[in-house]
């Protein structure tokens, strides 16, 4: 579906005129708030680069690297370090998703370290009394929410596989800032005051708030003893001493005290296992895109998206025209219909992701793309005789991601989260507990029936982490990718790809332009002065538009001739380095 230059010209024609009475509307802030916007250029190396979300944890992945470290004892190190200064998004009581390439043997593999529902919940978990689906905050606070940590137990796995450094040695950045302290940032001090919950649990409020219960100030010392007593156990007896003894029955008994309780168990926390799974790969140009498979549905989203796109010429269109956003948008509103009805623990889903990526399937969700108009909200698409189940979720954007390149040119995407800002505000021995098990979906009692995202006993909720890596049309390395977001995660990374692979931007410059995309809803559009006009010229499309902070956390690498370059997102405090 190749678009001619005259109807090209005719299109844009029509973007350019202004439809009066566009209205802005404000969508209330996300739970993980913007806190500025800062430029940072993006930086050069000959051998090895690092993107994390907060210097420290830049640093001392460096060092790990300068030290003969591998990808894999970087990412490590970073989200440990992470942990202590960026408390809020990810940490040992959490999860996440990582994909790996190891260059000397030219494999990528994806480690699944994504929490697990307790064996004693059911369908049930999340609706009141009378049968109706729970409030979100109602169902978040407390023990109700938290499913089994997995990110220690995934990097006890990946380490053994694919680490050069000794275990012990990644934990010492992050022990020396958790006994020492750092100061409080401008943007951990803005959460810590807009929360409105993690006042309620008296170790958060010990932590994050001073005698008279005010938010820490910005440049306050933060010291975190029992963290780095936690970590510094884990560092010599292994994740082992996470998942059972002392720390396993503190998190238990966290979740089982009152309000909202939980159901985890020490059984459910010895049993948790890390899954290597195959990544989810598909074409895009002369690319080849991949990612990681369900749970997620990051992949097979983005997937979906530039399979859908890449019936247009892109490259021929300008990237900041209303013309491009509309493709964009259009295809997001068919890629998140199906992702929304046909994803969650693999187990579950009816259809596997390949026939939801299959060639033609695509080129027929391709075709309902109207080049002048929107299509509105996009149905599912029904291969075959499935039916599409009815369910909706909330996934909140609490997340951190960490993008590296070793000097041997193995390569780490990694995405960890505690799900929503200061995760179940649940806190154990320093570190916060997820509410992971808000990302199944809620349905009311009424509509029973099968859905891959239900929740129930064991399962793994779906998520839209969409850590990725690029190889080029010789199989090499080209590009590190990934962001924090919630379910807008998937567009924040096909528009990076794009950027990338289509109009070939220069990181730093593609990271700073306006986010714009649709999650089958309303076309959603950064709130930034430069990106307004958009609103009205989307309009001429029949988008209804919404403006909104949208607040990323991308961390891109990408190979320039002999080099990688680094860039790391400006919407947060993230840092890019390397040697």
């Amino acid at each position: 579906m190749n678009v001619s230059r005259a109807r090209f010209a005719a299109i844009v024609a029509l973007a350019a005129l202004s439809a009066p009475g566009v209205v802005f509307g404000q969508i209330p802030a996300q739970p993980e708030a913007a806190t500025g916007f800062n430029m940072r250029p993006a930086v050069a190396a000959p051998r090895a680069m690092v993107v994390t979300a907060n210097r420290h944890a830049t640093d001392a992945a460096v060092g790990v690297l300068r030290d003969g470290g591998s990808a894999v004892d970087a990412a490590i190190t970073a989200a440990l370090v992470l942990n202590v200064v960026e408390p809020q998004s990810s940490g040992i009581g959490g999860g996440g998703f990582l994909v790996h390439h190891d260059a000397r043997r030219g494999r990528t593999s994806a480690w699944d370290g994504r929490e697990t529902a307790p064996r004693a919940v059911d369908e049930d978990l999340f609706l009141t009394q009378q049968g109706d689906k729970m409030a979100f905050y109602d169902a978040v606070v407390g023990g109700r929410s938290v499913g089994v940590p997995g990110l220690l137990r995934m990097f006890a796995e990946i380490h053994a596989r694919h680490g050069r450094m000794p275990w012990q040695r990644l934990f010492l950045p992050a022990i020396r800032l958790a006994a020492e302290g750092f100061p409080v940032s401008p943007r951990l001090h803005s959460l810590i005051a807009q929360d409105r919950f993690l006042i309620r649990d008296p170790a958060a409020r010990r932590f994050f708030f001073d005698a008279e219960g005010r938010p820490l100030a910005q440049g306050a010392t933060l010291r975190n003893p029992a963290l780095a007593e936690v970590l510094r156990t884990v560092a010599e007896q292994g994740a082992d001493a996470f998942y059972a003894g002392p720390i396993a029955r503190d998190i238990v008994a966290a979740v089982a005290s009152a309000p909202n309780p939980g159901a985890l168990s020490s059984e459910d926390l010895a049993g948790y296992r890390a899954v290597e799974r195959t990544p989810l790969c598909g074409p895009y140009r002369a690319y080849r895109v991949c990612g990681m498979p369900p749970p997620s549905s990051g992949a097979a989203t983005v997937l979906a998206m530039l399979g859908m796109l890449e019936r247009f010429r892109l490259a021929d269109i300008p990237p900041d025209s209303a013309f491009a956003a509309h493709l964009f948008s259009e295809a997001g509103s068919l890629a998140f219909a199906d992702r929304d009805a046909w994803y969650g623990d693999p187990a579950a889903m009816p259809l596997a992701p390949a026939r939801l990526l299959a060639r033609d399937y695509l080129d027929g969700r391709a075709r309902q793309i109207r080049l002048a108009d929107s299509l509105g909200r996009a149905r599912p698409g029904m291969p075959g005789k499935a039916v599409a189940p009815r369910a909706v979720n909330v996934e909140q954007p609490a997340t951190s991601h960490v993008s590296i390149v070793d000097a041997a040119g193995n390569a780490v995407s990694m995405t960890a989260s505690i799900e929503d800002a200061f995760g179940s505000r649940r806190m154990v021995r320093g570190f916060l507990l997820n509410n992971q098990l808000t990302d199944f979906s809620f349905v009311p009692a009424d509509e029973r029936g099968p859905h891959p995202n239900r929740v129930g006993p064991g399962k793994r909720p779906r998520s839209s982490m969409s850590p990725t890596l690029v190889f080029d049309a010789g199989g090499k390395l080209y590009a590190v990718t990934g962001s924090p977001g919630g379910s807008q995660i998937i567009n924040y990374v096909a528009e990076n790809l794009v950027g990338l692979l289509d109009w070939h931007m220069a990181p730093d410059i593609l990271l700073a332009r306006p986010h714009v995309g649709s999650r089958n809803g309303p076309t959603e559009i950064e709130d930034r002065p430069d990106a307004r006009p958009l609103a009205d010229r989307l309009a001429a499309f029949g988008h209804k538009t919404v403006m909104r902070d949208l607040t990323s956390g991308l961390g891109v690498i990408v190979r320039r001739g002999g080099e990688w370059v680094g860039a790391a997102d400006p919407r947060r405090e993230g840092v890019a380095a390397g040697f």
